[in-house]
């Protein structure tokens, strides 16, 4: 017979066991949770960084276990965008689907805390700059009060960076100083002072931030977005800073209800290591975007062509709200598809850099491919516009955008010029476009008719560039950059009083505007007005000692007059300031390999630089390296450079000067070098 209680005593300890194990089994916050939330999430959520609340601690979390559950269940958060299976990326914040189980659990067992014998020791994180201790600091020297309420504003800051001498950049750490209204930030660098120029318009700190002034530097993504920390760069692709730079932030802010403070600063790290090699960004995107009311499914597309090998070392998609998806790829030539990037939830909000764990090399050939998908139909539950409304492309984030940026590095110095000419006039272009559809809504803005303008004259559109400066002046005659880009255009034209007297005029508007100083002394050696022509190019580079394009015009203005030994020295300080300037170059070893200055060597080093630079496809580079090798004894290799010249010569069409080659020609194949007289 079965006795009720020999059964309890025989149960008991085994319902002790399993009521012991459940225990074991729940999840808990100190000995689950706590580990995902602070390696995850508790960079941006402490005290004192762009998170709106810290999650350190149970007491934090608790009170948000639910909102914490369904983010990380829909993937809001951690902000991670890339889908997997599509590029391996440095720093990625996406969590696992273990991860996400866990939390999700802990929510459904009521978000229990646990033993406190588990909770794990918060790292030690660090306090104020998180790359370390910057070399320099610099801030904005005025705080901005944005306004409560109202539109998004977009304005750019201007920071002048103290330098006594160049340095090279291995990174920066950007501090919004307002993380509630600062959305993003693109920071550039300014030599020429026209920011500064800018900056005194109307009285604030800052100006429009519409129309962007001053550059990236070369190759180098320069932008923060919440919670975006670039990492410090190898030290082979570190930046040249030089000094006189401003730096130009131009912040796009979002009111709160009431007025903001905002004063951002930015450290810079410095490396003594120059660069090895200096990467480009090639940007894929078109900018005839034009979306109807309800259109649920547009898409833009863009590719290019590689014209030499790259390393692709990081790539950055940046569009507006009506964005959904984002497609990166490239095809190899023997048709194979390699995944640079796919975001199939794109948000305004959480835009970044992805940087390539395993940087890898495209062949020549490789077709760069990029496809967005825009959705302007309510469904889109981001579109700010209800009803929707057209859209065209435009800088404003109510307007729309599309863009891929792909960070390459070539291998060579050659192959870099290379895809320069190639790419550029693709850009510029695009860029032509995309400022004539915004002329098209604010056709009375003078500043947006002087960048199409500046566009044009790069593309060598003299006249239509001419027309939108005689505008820019008609709507703002004492635009310093209007009278210098007319002025410019101009000389292009052979127009060279008219220039004189443009260039003239602004620089009465703006007497320390660099630019306009070397092009009136280049409109005035022009004239053969030497001492005149002397005199601009000084007083540039007594506003911006390092300015390359003054030293090289200056050497050269001193190389007419024949005062070489001055001459020389201007050469070299324009190269110690960019040692690949292919005017610089060929004067400076011309001078070496002709004159009675003579220093054959380093002219044969000079010239061959300039080749390499130029793939041997420049006349000038090649006459200048026969001269070269010929002062150096080298004759064979003299005759061979000067036949690759005349070759060129005659194959453009250019006969004009096949005589004086010719004779150089005899002159090396008779063992003789050729001197000035």
């Amino acid at each position: 017979m079965f006795h009720a209680r020999n059964f309890l005593a025989i149960a008991a300890p085994a319902l002790l066991v399993a009521s012991s194990a459940a225990a074991q089994t729940r999840v808990t916050f100190t000995r689950d949770v706590a580990p995902i939330l602070l390696e995850r999430c508790a960079t941006c959520h402490r005290p004192g960084e762009i998170g709106p609340f810290s999650l350190l601690t149970y007491e934090e979390a608790r009170p948000r276990a639910a909102a914490i559950a369904r983010a990380m269940r829909d993937r809001t958060m951690p902000p991670w965008k890339p889908e997997p299976g599509y590029g391996d990326f440095t720093g990625s914040r996406r969590l696992s689907d273990h991860e996400i189980d866990v939390i999700q659990e802990w929510v459904r067992a009521g978000s229990p805390r646990g033993d406190a014998a588990d909770q794990p020791t918060a790292p030690s994180f660090p306090t104020g700059w998180r790359l370390g201790t910057p070399d320099l600091v610099v801030t904005m020297p005025e705080a901005y009060m944005l306004p409560g309420g109202g539109r998004d504003e977009l304005r750019n800051f201007v920071v002048p960076i103290p330098l006594s001498g160049a340095r090279y950049v291995r990174g920066i750490e950007f501090r919004p100083g307002n993380n509630r209204v600062v959305h993003h930030a693109n920071l550039r660098i300014d030599r020429s002072g026209t920011s500064r120029r800018l900056d005194r318009g109307d009285g604030k700190p800052g100006f429009d931030g519409l129309i962007t002034t001053g550059s990236f530097p070369e190759g180098h993504f320069l932008g923060w977005t919440p919670g975006q920390l670039p990492p410090l760069a190898a030290g082979d692709l570190a930046w040249r800073l030089e000094p006189g730079s401003d730096l130009v932030l131009q912040l796009h802010m979002q009111p709160s209800a009431q007025p903001e403070r905002v004063q951002a600063a930015v450290g810079f790290f410095f490396t003594d290591q120059p660069p090895e090699r200096t990467p480009l960004m090639l940007r894929l995107g078109r900018q005839n975007i034009d979306i109807a009311p309800g259109t649920s499914r547009y898409v833009e597309e863009d590719s290019y062509v590689l014209p030499i090998d790259v390393e692709v070392r990081a790539v950055q998609p940046h569009a507006h709200f009506r964005a959904r998806e984002v497609r990166g790829f490239a095809t190899l030539p023997d048709g194979t598809r390699k995944w640079l990037l796919f975001i199939k939830d794109w948000d305004f909000y959480w835009q970044d850099v992805y940087r390539f764990a395993t940087p890898f090399v495209l062949p020549k050939g490789t077709t760069l491919a990029v496809q967005f998908v825009f959705d302007n139909s309510t469904a889109n539950r981001r579109n700010p516009e209800r009803p929707p409304a057209r859209v065209r492309w435009g800088q404003n984030s109510t307007d729309e955008m599309g863009d891929l940026w792909i960070q390459v590095v070539p291998q060579t110095p050659a192959d870099r010029e290379h895809l320069r000419a190639d790419f550029g006039p693709k850009v510029l272009a695009e860029d032509a476009i995309g400022y004539e559809k915004m002329l098209e809504t604010d056709p009375r803005n003078p500043r947006l008719h002087n960048a199409v303008a500046a566009i044009d004259l790069a593309l060598g559109r003299i006249g239509p560039a001419a027309a939108h400066l005689e505008e820019s002046l008609r709507l703002d005659p004492e635009s310093a950059e209007a009278h210098y880009n007319l002025g410019t255009a101009l000389a292009r034209q052979g127009r060279t009083a008219e220039s004189l007297a443009h260039l003239r005029r602004a620089l009465q508007i703006d007497p320390r505007h660099v630019a306009a100083h070397v092009n009136l002394g280049v409109a005035l050696r022009s004239e053969r007005q030497f001492e005149e022509a002397a005199a601009e190019f000084r007083r540039a580079l007594a506003i911006d000692p390092a300015n390359a394009a003054a030293h090289t015009n200056l050497g050269g203005t001193l190389a007419a007059q024949r005062r070489l030994r001055e001459a020389i020295a201007e050469y070299r300080a324009a190269l110690q300031t960019n040692p690949d300037l292919l005017e610089a170059l060929t004067d400076l070893s011309w001078i070496l390999a002709t004159s009675p200055l003579r220093e054959a060597a380093e002219a044969v080093r000079l010239a061959e630089r300039a080749t390499s630079l130029t793939e041997g496809r420049d006349v000038r580079a090649l006459e200048t390296a026969a001269a070269a090798y010929a002062a150096n004894g080298q004759f064979e290799l003299a005759v061979m450079a000067q036949q690759r010249a005349i070759d060129l010569a005659e194959a453009a069409g250019n006969r004009s000067g096949l005589e004086v080659l010719r004779a150089r020609l005899d002159l090396y194949r008779r063992g003789v070098a050729y001197s000035e007289p």
